[in-house]
């Protein structure tokens, strides 16, 4: 189990919000902790304590500058998504993306677009694609959902579905949308799950909050996914010590 850290940007600014409460007019978002420090303070101390893999995620319009502005301060650190396409997928590798997150453009319409993800396979490779299959339940099921979390597709993540999305990509983010921003404790069923179905690399993020979490995430995964914390960190507002996660995470991997 490795610990990827995030950078959430909303408006240019380094922000945890409660994920579900995203829409496209931004009149109702609930935000847990908005940064006094820019992109690149965080992309920096990433950086320093030997972190990649984490996530630059743009939430919305207006945070191209900042996005990059880390990129470029942790060259070949971190992967990147929000709004990325097969059209300027690569320029985002050329800017220093160690890899390009897709969720909406290879859902769309509330199904998987297959000729869209062909696309952007065929622009950056499969090697540097990670699929986001950030999801809700529904009738007991793990339903993708899109449009920043606002809208439920009719893609179940079940074992069948990950092993054919398996042959598109390298990595998968999973955010578990019903916990995420809360800091109500992780998805322990998903989480569990998750680690049966994947055979790539895999992070799961929502509702960690405490290093009882972390060990109770790693039993219940084996070790086998990664994880991500967000608002629950001091670095982000929060009391669960970052230097704390890094350590645990360190001597779990």
């Amino acid at each position: 189990m490795r610990f990827r850290p995030c950078i959430d940007l909303h408006q240019g600014k380094v922000k945890q919000i409660v994920g579900e409460t995203l829409t496209q007019d931004n009149q109702n978002v609930v935000e847990n902790f908005v940064s006094e420090l820019d992109s690149t303070h965080y992309a920096k101390m990433y950086q320093k304590d030997q972190l990649r893999g984490g996530h630059i995620i743009m939430l919305g319009s207006g945070n191209e500058a900042a996005a990059v502005q880390a990129l470029q301060a942790y060259p070949g650190g971190m992967q990147i998504g929000g709004g990325i396409t097969a059209e300027n997928a690569a320029s985002y590798l050329g800017k220093g993306a160690s890899h390009i997150i897709v969720t909406s453009y290879v859902f769309r319409n509330g199904e998987l677009n297959m000729p869209n993800l062909l696309a952007i396979v065929a622009e950056i490779g499969k090697e540097n694609l990670v699929i986001d299959l950030s999801c809700k339940e529904r009738d007991g099921k793990w339903y993708v959902v899109t449009n920043q979390w606002t809208t439920f597709s009719d893609f179940e993540v079940n074992p069948v579905n990950i092993s054919e999305l398996e042959q598109y990509c390298s990595e998968f983010l999973v955010h578990a949308v019903d916990v995420e921003g809360k800091q109500s404790g992780i998805q322990k069923t998903l989480a569990s799950q998750l680690s049966q179905w994947v055979s790539i690399p895999t992070t799961y993020a929502g509702g960690a909050r405490s290093i009882a979490d972390l060990e109770l995430f790693n039993s219940l995964t084996a070790g086998k996914l990664d994880i991500t914390i967000g608002s629950a960190l001091d670095i982000f507002g929060g009391n669960l010590p970052y230097k704390q996660v890094v350590e645990y995470c360190n001597q779990q991997s």
